[in-house]
C-alpha cells in the first residue's frame, strides 16, 4: 500500500474543473452578501522554480512585467468592487500567496496593499497571511507586512540540510534561512509557521528530526510537514535522467517519528500536516461551505456550488500563456473555467474537509444539513471504523459552539485559508429530515480518523472523491501527458 496517493487539501482538485459557458459572476455573489468571508490574491512570481512545485508560478519575471501582473490585478479588483458595493460585503480574512509574494518590490507591495485597501472592505479583527521564502525575506518588506497588520508569516524552509535542499532544487541554502527565520521571530508577529518536507532522497529519520530541532530554536507558533511529492509537470518529473525514486515506506517511518517526537514537544497535531504550539482539542467549527473571492491568475473561488479559476497549468510554457490571457483580459466578471458542485459533490467536499482534520465529521451537522446519515451515504466510512482508521467520539460538553452559518478554512494546508473563521452563508444545504434536533446538537458526536488514520490521510481521503471526477482528473492528465 501506498500512503502517498493525492494531497487532499481541497476538493474538487483543478484538474478536475472544466469549461464553463453562460456562467456570469453577478448570478453567484449574493453568497458574499455582509461579512465573513476569504480574500485570496495570487502573485505567480518566485526566483526559481523548485523540483517538487506543480503550483502556478513563473520565473525569469523582471519588474516590468511584475507592474504588468499588477495593473490586471487592479482592474480585477475594480470591477469586483462594483459588483460587490451593493451586498455590504466584508472580508474576515485575506490570504497572499504564491508563487512568492515578497519577491515584488517594496514599492510594488506597496502598490498591491493600497490597491486592496481601496477596493475591498475587511473586518476590524481581518487575518492577514503571507507566504515568504528566506531568500526574499528582507527587513524592509517584514516592516512593510507589519504596517499592513500581518497576523500570520508562513515560511517554507523545507529542510536545514543543504544536501537536501539541493536535492528538492531549492534556490536557498540552510544559513539563508536561519538568518530569515531568525528576522522573521524579530517582528514578533501574531503566528508565525514553518513549513519542512519529508521522503526527500538520501533524507534519513535523524536528519529530518535534526531539522525540526534546529527549527524549534526559533519557537514558531506552528509546523507543517508535508510528504514529497513529484507530480505530473514538476521539474523533478520532467528532467532527463533525473532518476528521483520516491521511498513511500521510508516516508511514513519519518512521519511517525517526526509526529510523534512533535507531540512530545507539546504540539497540538490537527491534521496529518499541521502541528500548533497550543493546547487542548482544536474547537468544533464548519468547513466546506466557506465562500472565497480570489484575484489574480492561478488562484481560485468557492462561491456555494461554484468553484472557478484560470485553467491549471504547470509547466513554464502553459503558465506564461495563463498569465497573458489574464492580463489582456478586459471581462473579469466572465467565468470560463470552474466546475459546478451536485449535491452529492457537496456532501463529499463537506465529508473530506471535516474528517481530515480534528476534532473530526460532526454527525449531526451532517445530518442537519444534508437531512441524511453520513454512513449511509459513505459507507466506506464504516469500513474505515472497522479496520481502525476512524472512530466515533463523543463531546459531552461540546455545545453548538456556532450555529450552523460558521465555516472554517483551516488547518488542511496553507492554501485553505488557515485559521480564519467565517460567519456568512454557507452556501447551499440541504433540509434537515428533522430526525436531528438542537438538544442532540449540544451533544457532538464526530467521526474521526484515529492517529493510524490521520497517517493515512493521503490515501483515505482519494476513496472519497467521485467516479466523476475521478474521470476528470485522469482526463487531464492524459491530455497533459
Amino acid at each position: 500500500m501506498n500512503p502517498y496517493i493525492q494531497y487532499m487539501y481541497s476538493y474538487p482538485h483543478k484538474t478536475a474543473y472544466r469549461p464553463l459557458a453562460g456562467v456570469k459572476l453577478e448570478d453567484y455573489l449574493a453568497a458574499l452578501a455582509g461579512s465573513g468571508h476569504g480574500l485570496y490574491l495570487h502573485i505567480p512570481f518566485c526566483q526559481s522554480k523548485c523540483g517538487y512545485c506543480n503550483l502556478f508560478s513563473v520565473t525569469g519575471q523582471d519588474t516590468a512585467a511584475m507592474d504588468l501582473y499588477l495593473a490586471a490585478v487592479e482592474r480585477q479588483a475594480r470591477q469586483y468592487k462594483t459588483l460587490l458595493a451593493p451586498l455590504g460585503t466584508e472580508f474576515s480574512s485575506l490570504t497572499i500567496g504564491g508563487g512568492t509574494p515578497l519577491l515584488l518590490s517594496e514599492s510594488q507591495l506597496e502598490r498591491m496593499f493600497a490597491i486592496l485597501d481601496e477596493c475591498f472592505s475587511f473586518t476590524s479583527s481581518r487575518e492577514l497571511v503571507v507566504e515568504t521564502a528566506p531568500n526574499q525575506t528582507t527587513e524592509g518588506k517584514l516592516w512593510l507586512l507589519k504596517k499592513a497588520g500581518a497576523t500570520r508569516i508562513s515560511m517554507g524552509i523545507q529542510s536545514f540540510s543543504d544536501e537536501e535542499l539541493r536535492a528538492l532544487r531549492r534556490s536557498h541554502r540552510a544559513g539563508r534561512a536561519r538568518q530569515a527565520l531568525a528576522l522573521l521571530k524579530s517582528f514578533d508577529f501574531p503566528c508565525i509557521n514553518v513549513d519542512f518536507i519529508y521522503g526527500i532522497p538520501g533524507q534519513t529519520v535523524q536528519s529530518l528530526l535534526n531539522s525540526i530541532k534546529e527549527a524549534l530554536i526559533f519557537d514558531p507558533d506552528e509546523i507543517f510537514l508535508y510528504p514529497l511529492y513529484v507530480k505530473h509537470g514538476a521539474k523533478l518529473e520532467r528532467e532527463p535522467g533525473e532518476g528521483m525514486v520516491l521511498d513511500p515506506k521510508s516516508a511514513l517511518e519519518q512521519y511517525r517519528t517526526a509526529s510523534s517526537f512533535l507531540r512530545e514537544k507539546g504540539f497540538r497535531q490537527d491534521s496529518m500536516r499541521r502541528f500548533l504550539r497550543r493546547k487542548g482539542q482544536r474547537a468544533y467549527s464548519e468547513c466546506g461551505f466557506g465562500t472565497s473571492l480570489a484575484l489574480g491568475c492561478g488562484g481560485r473561488s468557492y462561491l456555494g456550488r461554484l468553484h472557478f479559476c484560470t485553467p491549471y497549468a504547470i509547466t513554464r510554457t502553459d503558465c506564461l500563456t495563463r498569465l497573458e490571457e489574464y492580463e489582456a483580459a478586459q471581462d473579469f466578471t466572465k467565468i470560463s473555467h470552474g466546475l459546478l458542485l451536485s449535491d452529492e459533490e457537496l456532501k463529499r467536499r463537506y465529508v473530506i474537509r471535516h474528517l481530515l482534520i480534528q476534532p473530526g465529521l460532526s454527525l449531526g451537522r451532517y445530518e442537519a444539513h444534508f437531512g441524511s446519515q453520513a454512513a449511509a451515504d459513505f459507507p466506506l466510512l464504516r469500513k474505515w471504523q472497522e479496520e481502525g482508521y476512524a472512530e466515533r467520539r463523543i463531546d459531552e460538553n461540546a455545545g453548538p459552539k456556532s450555529d450552523l452559518r460558521d465555516c472554517c478554512r483551516s488547518g488542511i494546508d496553507k492554501r485553505s485559508m488557515y485559521s480564519s473563521r467565517s460567519t456568512g452563508d454557507c452556501g447551499p444545504r440541504m433540509q434537515s429530515s428533522g430526525s436531528t434536533g438542537v438538544s442532540e446538537l449540544n451533544r457532538q458526536e464526530y467521526l474521526a480518523l484515529t492517529p493510524a488514520g490521520i497517517a493515512l490521510s493521503d490515501y483515505l481521503g482519494p476513496q472519497l472523491m467521485s467516479p466523476k471526477v475521478r474521470q476528470y482528473m485522469e482526463e487531464w492528465e492524459a491530455a497533459h501527458g
